[in-house]
């Protein structure tokens, strides 16, 4: 295939250097993200006639480019990581990925705060935090917090506490449960609490005997001291660690920390068992699936895993046992040298326990594949009924391919908003999800505010350029619904008639009884409610007023920040999220005194008495 001119114009000025490239589409997608020791040889390769035979997958991702992005790295290990977080990032038609990889969540412990939480996240910024994982499922995040609670109860809540001040006047029900040790209420000093804290950090990087060790020195100092309940409490945790600990332990691996990588295939997925040893302990034992690996070997199916997954990773060992040699092996391992800061070894293991825990390794990955492709088959078979369903019940020529929904979220006409969510063969496209700003309409209106966000995005598709990337972003359904009953429908309906949309389909979802409106008709098509179809339409809605109402949250909550302090100078976003923190409201704040306001971090007197006067005024 011939490249254009503009993918000319690339291939001219790459450089022979370290990088990532990115494949694009003519509406700015990213289709395939990949990594060269020499950005100039290897991008140039795909657009060259003696090129050998690339996979299909990359074959088909070649027809669809229109434009060729590159970013330079020193080296080729930084390329690796880059890579590996820009498949994180756009999730790339074309690339092997980790399945849902945007789910994966990790425990979080929040340095910078004077006490620390501990909480699951999904989302890793660079904010001074310590971050465990990532994990296969939220449940293995929830078992490994509620495991650690047990033994060193730390708090949850999120409100501001500073040391050497009492946040609340009575703590909540977790401190009188012995699950929450009242820094609220300063029972607790800083130094303590981080103690605890520092413990529980060893204890999620498999260091479960020092923490023992550690508390069993603790326990006799108590005893010695004559402090039974505090001796009693330490040797309560004590025996929980070593309960964990003995459940935990592998035979032949003991002081050693090593990760094991099953592996096991089948059509499009893979699917990669991972089981962390620490200190001879199995920290964890997660399974992950990769999907796209249809044109892939074995070897780089599981060389993309190993970059994805350990770009990320919160603890990587000095050593990672693999069912077979990868690709690359070199530049792996120097990777993660380089984001572990110490010497990374990938080996075959050949016998004894290594192998033997390899062999597990690939079993459990082959019955989770084989459970994830069943539940998959079911699920599919599910959806195309549906969709057959759907289209018998509203006289449809064909199954609707792509579905459109809308939502509006608003209070008492305030921080209005619409939603249009997509699904696509029964399956969400959140990609393609839209949200819209009520401009238009004054107070709560449903019915208008439906015309205002049906009239924008109908026009956009008809207005855009014919073939152009506009025209592919805002690409016609086949079906439109819309929440609501008939008042709404006959609404939404005034509008695609207005812009010659007559022919295109559209039905309304009426929240109390679940019944079907459809335009020029006065009864309701009603599903029976085992009805897949209807199933389907709930989803439907119900992610439609999702997606509406986080974006009006969203709204209202710059609203309710965007409060009378906005035209006071010296008060910045750090020191209005402060009082908000404190007080809860603009209309809290200003029922308070100066001195309640200077007690607010970053405050003070002579601010405080500046924000007063504000207030009054």
């Amino acid at each position: 295939m011939s490249p254009s001119p503009r993918i000319k114009a690339t291939l001219k000025r790459l450089p022979d250097s370290p990088g990532v490239y990115l494949m694009k589409d003519d509406a700015g997608r990213v289709l395939y993200v990949g990594k060269a020791q020499s950005l100039r040889a290897r991008v140039r390769q795909y657009w060259q006639a003696s090129r050998s035979a690339a996979p299909l997958r990359i074959e088909s991702a070649i027809e669809q480019v229109a434009d060729v992005e590159y970013t330079m790295t020193d080296t080729v290990s930084e390329a690796l990581l880059l890579e590996a977080n820009l498949i994180k990032r756009y999730q790339p038609r074309f690339n092997v990925r980790l399945k849902d990889d945007k789910s994966y969540p990790f425990i979080k412990v929040t340095l910078a705060d004077d006490f620390p939480r501990i909480e699951r996240t999904r989302k890793l910024p660079n904010d001074g935090s310590r971050y465990f994982g990532p994990y296969a499922s939220a449940s293995s995040v929830d078992e490994s917090m509620n495991l650690i609670r047990r033994i060193f109860p730390f708090r949850t809540c999120t409100i501001q506490i500073d040391e050497g001040k009492r946040a609340l006047e009575r703590p909540c029900l977790l401190y009188h449960i012995k699950r929450c040790q009242g820094p609220c209420i300063d029972v607790i000093s800083k130094a303590d609490y981080a103690a605890d804290i520092e413990q529980v950090m060893l204890f999620l990087e498999g260091h479960q005997e020092q923490v023992s060790k550690a508390l069993r020195e603790d326990m006799e100092v108590a005893a010695e001291n004559l402090e039974f309940e505090r001796a009693a409490a330490l040797r309560d945790k004590v025996r929980a660690i070593e309960r964990t600990t003995e459940s935990q332990k592998m035979a032949g691996f003991a002081k050693r920390k090593l990760d094991v990588l099953g592996y096991a295939r089948s059509g499009k997925e893979a699917a990669v068992q991972l089981f962390a040893i620490r200190e001879g302990k199995t920290l964890s034992r997660d399974i992950f699936v990769l999907e796209n690996v249809a044109d892939d070997t074995d070897e780089e199916a599981l060389t993309s895993f190993v970059k994805q997954y350990y770009a990320r990773a919160g603890s990587i060992p000095p050593q990672v046992l693999v069912p077979f040699e990868l690709q690359e092996i070199d530049e792996l391992e120097a990777m993660l040298a380089d984001r572990s800061e110490h010497k990374v070894q990938m080996r075959v293991p050949q016998r004894g326990e290594g192998r033997k825990l390899m062999v597990l390794a690939g079993r459990n990955a082959a019955e989770t594949l084989e459970r994830e492709q069943a539940r998959w088959l079911a699920d599919q078979g599910k959806t195309e009924r549906a969709l057959s369903e759907l289209a018998e019940a509203l006289v449809l020529p064909a199954p609707p391919e792509r579905i459109e929904c809308y939502d509006i979220s608003t209070i008492q006409g305030t921080n209005s908003v619409g939603s249009m969510v997509v699904f696509e063969e029964g399956q969400p496209r959140t990609g393609e999800y839209r949200r819209f700003r009520i401009k238009n309409v004054a107070g709560q209106d449903d019915f208008a505010s439906h015309q205002e966000v049906l009239r924008r995005r109908f026009r956009r598709a008809l207005d855009a350029e014919e073939g152009g990337a506009e025209q592919l972003r805002w690409r016609l359904p086949d079906l439109v619904i819309i929440d609501g009953g008939k008042g709404q429908v006959s609404a939404a309906r005034e509008v695609l008639d207005e812009l010659g949309l007559h022919d295109l389909p559209m039905a309304g979802l009426a929240k109390e009884r679940e019944e079907l409106f459809v335009a020029g008709s006065s009864e309701p098509i009603v599903l029976p409610a085992t009805s897949q179809a209807l199933y389907l339409l709930q989803r439907l809605r119900d992610e439609a007023h999702r997606f509406a109402i986080t974006y009006h949250r969203q709204l209202r909550g710059k609203a309710a920040t965007k409060s009378a302090l906005d035209d006071l100078a010296g008060v910045g976003p750090a020191r209005k999220r402060a009082l908000l923190r404190v007080f809860g409201s603009s209309r809290a704040l200003k029922k308070a005194t100066t001195e309640e306001i200077a007690a607010v971090p970053g405050i003070g007197p002579a601010m405080a008495e500046r924000i007063r006067e504000h207030l009054d005024s």
